[in-house]
């Protein structure tokens, strides 16, 4: 086998093409940045 065909035959582990449940993702982005604004001003830092 050459260095091309052995390195095509790995299994992906993940990436940006990975299609995943996106408003998922996008729902637990926000919920991290209420939580973040929520400790910030509650330690009075804002």
């Amino acid at each position: 086998m050459t260095a091309h065909s052995v390195t095509a035959a790995r299994v992906r582990t993940g990436g940006p093409k990975d299609d995943g449940p996106k408003i998922l993702e996008h729902a637990m982005g926000w919920i991290l940045v209420v939580v973040v604004a929520m400790l910030v001003t509650q330690l009075g830092l804002l």
